[in-house]
């Protein structure tokens, strides 16, 4: 009988997500009346900008054409949209990131797990605590984690915990770890890191040969000028860091995919044997082995998020998401919840009131309320305590999800 990879039978439990779809599932089957409002997942709910939709729609029929059809394209993806995003998302920022240094892809989320693919299993790896599930998961299925602790935790893995005491920024370790994850603004309790504390991590990573992992999911929606959009905007980061970037959350491709990774020519690692590799290469190779790039159609819509009126109706939903994250706060903390995040990320952090547990808060809420939130300590030890509101949804729903809550 054929063998499976035993380390996915580590994964103490269900993904989070799935948890939740499945609470509400067995919560609506006797509750079916009920009107629930999702404020979990983070899944945008607005239409795409019609940039984005118009530029797909003319790709489509050009791929209708003999002079306009288009089979594989290449797996980096196209030299315009590169270009496109090398201009707008690192040279106006003064980083100094290439076209050839972007790598198209269908979700940052895919690249932050398929970037392991590259690295050795005897890496020695670093997380924030509370963390994005994926950067955990994806290294206990590959091998490189024991097994799950009484806590929660995962033998071998470091862990940076973030709360109220550190402002929810992870604090230096004082060994080398060879690995670091770090996600600013952060998923989930909507932190931010200013340029000065990030360049502390660019310092520690080059002074110990580490690498970091970067993810910048949410940087479209900071509003501070002083908060850096890019590890590349610091000093040293090329040397040190890959960087995650989505068009999910800025212009709505959840549903439609479409992101990129950035990996800088000069970035090494080192082999068994003590030479020094540099990183492009082995992405590429590994890209172009197991990946068949986005599709032509999609990547004309990402394109076009970089037109006049693209830039304009992608600020529009990101200012409507940011302002559902603002009467989400103030509502609250009105109301006397102790209130995090919500002025540079979409997420809003809620200290559980009462001395509930993160759980017990989410089976209050969908019970008393009708209102989906995520339990913090689904994204770790330390976010026991704690819970996340996103800010996708409707204007209608948000503000009716916050009455349900304040008046319960």
């Amino acid at each position: 009988m054929v063998q499976i990879n035993e380390n996915y039978l580590k994964l103490k439990a269900g993904y989070l997500f799935p948890e939740i779809s499945k609470r509400v599932k067995n919560y609506t089957q006797s509750n079916s009346t009920k009107d629930i409002i999702k404020l979990g997942i983070g899944d945008v709910t607005e239409p795409l900008p019609k940039a984005c939709t118009e530029a797909m729609a003319k790709a489509l029929n050009e791929m209708g054409t003999d002079e306009g059809f288009k089979g594989y394209g290449p797996e980096q993806g196209y030299l315009w949209l590169r270009e496109k995003i090398s201009a707008n998302d690192f040279i106006s920022r003064g980083c100094q990131i290439s076209s050839d240094e972007i790598f198209v892809s269908d979700g940052s989320k895919c690249d932050s797990s398929n970037i392991l693919d590259i690295l050795a299993n005897q890496n020695t790896i670093a997380v924030t605590d509370p963390v994005y599930p994926v950067y955990v998961d994806s290294n206990v299925m590959t091998g490189r984690t024991g097994g799950p602790l009484l806590d929660g935790t995962y033998k071998g893995l470091t862990y940076l915990a973030i709360n109220e005491s550190n402002n929810f920024l992870p604090e230096i370790p004082n060994n080398k770890v060879d690995i670091v994850y770090l996600c600013f603004p952060n998923n989930p309790t909507g932190a931010t890191i200013n340029k000065g504390e990030l360049k502390k991590w660019v310092d520690y990573a080059n002074r110990n040969e580490s690498l970091i992992l970067f993810d910048a999911a949410y940087e479209a929606f900071i509003k501070d000028k002083d908060i850096p959009h890019s590890i590349y905007e610091v000093e040293g980061a090329r040397d040190c860091a890959i960087e995650f970037r989505s068009f999910s959350k800025n212009a709505g491709f959840t549903g439609v995919r479409c992101a990129y990774t950035v990996i800088p020519k000069n970035l090494q690692g080192t082999s068994s044997k003590n030479e020094k590799v540099d990183l492009w290469s082995l992405w590429n190779r590994r890209q172009s082995t197991k990946f068949n790039g986005v599709s032509y159609i999609v990547q004309r819509g990402a394109e076009a998020v970089y037109s006049s009126q693209g830039k304009k109706e992608v600020q529009g939903l990101i200012d409507f998401y940011m302002e559902n994250a603002m009467i989400m706060k103030n509502k609250l903390q009105n109301a006397g919840f102790k209130v995090f995040g919500g002025d540079n990320a979409p997420y809003i952090w809620i200290k559980v009131p009462d001395k509930m547990s993160s759980w017990d808060f989410f089976d209050y809420l969908l019970e008393k309320a009708s209102v989906v939130g995520t339990p913090g300590s689904g994204f770790g030890l330390s976010g026991e305590g704690y819970f996340r509101l996103s800010a996708f949804n409707s204007r209608s729903k948000v503000i009716d999800a916050m009455e349900r809550i304040i008046t319960i």
